[in-house]
């Protein structure tokens, strides 16, 4: 297991970080950076299973994670190389219908993101291994069949910027993860449902995860309003 995955203290998503997916969910693009928290206990392992609550309606948001070296806080974008020791593939998986919900309560979105098994990862990529992290390219399929691919050139923050505005919030610590935010495409997965992952530079793969979805028995159960 990485060591970020078992002694990291949090998961910061960064939201709508990519035009093409703010425009596939009728959003608004942010004025700066725009982020929320996710617990650690939403990871789940390569190999396992994404757990789909009652009544909830999952999404996937395929993600490169970045893993934080070093506490820093104030951070300045020349600084921000400085704090990565490598990356991740990941998803963020959403709750959909809760979000929706909550949204229109204005309401946190806790809820939406924080089921256990709600935060997808794969193993760790030092960041020697990566020449260019805004030069990577994002697949999501499910069941072989192509839901997400972008290119990580598309953020609208770069990844300098996110640390340089997040550590002026909040203290970023060692083994943190940032997720940087999703390409367009996002959908709902189903039970029995195979979701695999690929991150890939020009030359060729860096990581791959692959996960069983399954329907969650007792605990939560959204009914709606």
């Amino acid at each position: 297991m990485a060591a970020f995955v078992k002694q990291g203290k949090k998961i910061i998503a960064i939201g709508r970080n990519y035009a093409a997916h703010i425009k596939e969910l009728s959003n608004t693009a942010p004025k700066e950076p725009f982020f929320f928290l996710k617990p650690t206990s939403s990871y789940v392992q390569s190999g396992g299973q994404i757990e789909i609550p009652r009544g909830v309606i999952v999404h996937h948001e395929v993600e490169l994670g970045v893993v934080i070296g070093k506490r820093g806080r104030d951070i300045t974008q020349s600084q921000a190389e400085d704090y990565i020791s490598g990356y991740a593939l990941a998803i963020d998986m959403t709750a959909r219908n809760v979000q929706d919900e909550v949204k229109k309560l204005g309401l946190p979105w806790s809820t939406a993101k924080g089921f256990d098994t709600f935060t997808p990862i794969g193993t760790f990529i030092p960041k020697s291994e990566i020449q260019d992290p805004h030069d990577l390219l994002l697949t999501l399929t499910i069941n072989g069949t192509i839901k997400q691919h972008g290119s990580t050139s598309d953020m609208i923050s770069r990844i300098p910027r996110l640390i340089e505005h997040i550590s002026s919030i909040m203290t970023l610590e060692e083994n943190d993860l940032i997720l940087t935010g999703t390409p367009s495409g996002v959908g709902p997965i189903s039970p029995e449902d195979t979701i695999e992952c690929s991150l890939a530079s020009p030359t060729g793969k860096l990581s791959s995860i692959v996960f069983k979805a399954v329907a969650r028995q007792g605990g939560y159960e959204f009914k709606g309003k």
